[in-house]
């Protein structure tokens, strides 16, 4: 779970790096929750087709909630 609350701006490097981890988590069997995305980083995930690809809750207790739900499932 990847808590972006305090995160305003990401370069491409920062969206590299987010999907470097997406890979590397998805190939070991986990996944990787996105929580708290400001506007603007919202703005970009949208922009660059990302939100596609990750799950994103509004608060960082409904992502790791999420968790306990797909141990479920």
């Amino acid at each position: 779970m990847v808590n972006l609350g305090g995160v305003n701006y990401i370069d491409s490097g920062g969206l590299g790096t987010l999907v470097a981890l997406y890979t590397t988590v998805n190939n070991a069997g986990g996944s990787i929750k996105l929580a708290n995305l400001t506007q603007r980083v919202g703005d970009l995930l949208q922009v660059t087709k990302l939100l596609t690809v990750f799950q994103v809750y509004d608060s960082e207790e409904q992502a790791v909630q999420s968790f306990s739900k797909t141990a479920a499932a």
